[in-house]
């Protein structure tokens, strides 16, 4: 018997025990609930899961890569999830984290929430028994400013045809995956917190470097991408010690937003802030951890980052890119032409029922600069002669505005982040322009009649 003659008994026994494994646990029946036509057992280190073949792909949903974040582990690393006994269902997403419901997310009140999901191309083959080395693996981190957002809104059909896996995952928002306080972080070898939902993706990625192989993926093989706050998480990624060798290739969509990192001190003095307004004025983290999740959400805002913690980051990341201290691996990157065209209808035009004139422009733009432009002096000089509309009727100073906040937040950033990782290792650059890209998230601009382009996050259905 030659050696393809074993493995291929090898893959017959291997089906043979996941089979005798699903009905010994009561899963299934045999000739009814399993069928090797729509289902199919994987074995991960912690037991096996029973997904769902489709004509296209096989669908293992809502794996836990974690321990549940509750109670005593809330604001903690995460931590390895408990083993299971007979074959565990991952036919059904599982459940999201923590957020109010918007545009760009689910509400979800359930801080259980540290699932993946991983799509691989259908394969009737015991494709993990065979002589190569597996087929490469595309990670997806979603975007949502890190407090909204879920593995599930993002169908893999169209990657998973061009012969990779896709495995999309959950992290922690908001303030349970960002807050930082002084009670959290004397709990810390490394005297830092905040940064959980960064290390959940470390841990997510961990899991993929050891299970994947099962799924039939190269674990050697692994590129993360995302958009937006994923794009964000990539960046992070690459600056972050403990990601390396995690991951293989990067691409960052639309995720140059916000680079200074903010500094551990800062990000302190704002979570001690917010402890006092959500009644935690003993500052402890009994109390933290005591709070309803409601009422975190009511507070956490949107404008959390993650901070330099001294951990997942000990730098900022424009700093790790520009002395090529960062984990070095290719990367792509790039941003929309018309990005901030998404923020000027749904922070401004939409929510307030005002277009953009000669009295809001200075404002607004100076607003969407977190005040920067007014403390530099340079707010007239900008408003004034850049982005100066040709005339003040709509949706032109719409147009106008949109361009500033696109080159200001994105285009520009993402510029000096691929020249400087450039000096380092090979990068790729791209613009996506597609003017008549359809808008997925918000109704039509009818306040200016402004036209949405390429606006952000409008590639996302191209992919």
């Amino acid at each position: 018997m030659n050696w393809k003659v074993i493995l291929k008994f090898r893959c017959a026994v291997v089906l043979a025990l996941a089979m005798i494994v699903a009905l010994a646990a009561g899963y299934a029946t045999a000739g009814e609930k399993y069928s090797g036509s729509d289902q199919i057992v994987v074995f991960t280190d912690k037991g096996p899961v029973a997904g769902l073949r489709t004509v296209t792909m096989d669908k293992f949903l809502g794996i836990p890569y974690a321990a549940p974040p509750v109670s005593a582990l809330r604001w903690k690393p995460p931590q390895p999830p408990e083993a299971w006994q007979g074959v565990r269902d991952a036919t059904q997403f599982a459940n999201h984290c923590p957020q109010v419901a918007s545009p760009f997310g689910r509400a979800s009140m359930t801080e259980d929430c540290l699932y993946l999901n991983v799509y691989t191309p259908a394969d009737n083959e015991c494709q993990w028994c065979e002589d190569y080395h597996g087929r490469p693996v595309m990670v997806w981190i979603h975007g949502g400013a890190l407090v909204s957002g879920e593995s599930d809104d993002y169908d893999p059909t169209k990657l998973v045809e061009q012969d990779v896996i896709v495995v999309t995952i959950n992290y922690r928002l908001g303030f349970l995956g960002f807050l930082a306080h002084p009670a959290l972080s004397r709990e810390t070898s490394y005297g830092g917190s905040g940064d959980y939902g960064f290390m959940d993706q470390q841990a997510a990625l961990d899991w993929v470097r050891r299970n994947i192989k099962y799924f039939g993926g190269n674990p050697d093989n692994v590129t993360i991408f995302g958009e937006s706050a994923g794009g964000l998480s990539v960046h992070t990624q690459l600056a972050s010690p403990p990601a390396a060798g995690l991951f293989h290739r990067a691409i960052v969509e639309s995720g140059a937003y916000f680079m200074n990192t903010t500094t551990l001190a800062d990000a302190e003095a704002a979570g001690t802030l917010a402890a006092t307004a959500m009644g935690c004025s003993a500052q402890t983290a009994a109390c933290l951890r005591g709070l309803p999740v409601g009422t975190l959400l009511t507070y956490e805002g949107d404008d959390l980052t993650g901070n330099v913690d001294g951990y997942v980051l000990t730098q900022p990341i424009n700093t790790a890119l520009l002395t090529g201290q960062f984990n070095h691996v290719p990367v792509m990157e790039g941003s929309n032409h018309d990005e901030w065209r998404l923020f000027v209808a749904y922070d401004f035009e939409l929510s307030l029922g005002v277009a953009t004139n000669q009295t809001t422009y200075p404002i607004w733009l100076d607003a969407s600069f977190g005040g920067e432009l007014s403390a530099l002096g340079i707010l007239d000089y900008v408003a004034g002669v850049l982005y100066l509309p040709s005339s003040w009727n709509p949706p032109a100073p719409s147009i106008a505005f949109g361009a500033a906040g696109t080159d200001g937040i994105f285009a520009c950033n993402s510029r000096t982040a691929i020249r400087q990782m450039a000096n380092f290792v090979p990068v790729f650059a791209y613009e996506f322009n597609d003017q008549n890209a359809p808008q997925l998230f918000l109704p039509p601009d009818t306040v200016s009649g402004m036209p949405y382009g390429a606006a952000h996050a409008s590639e996302l259905q191209y992919i």
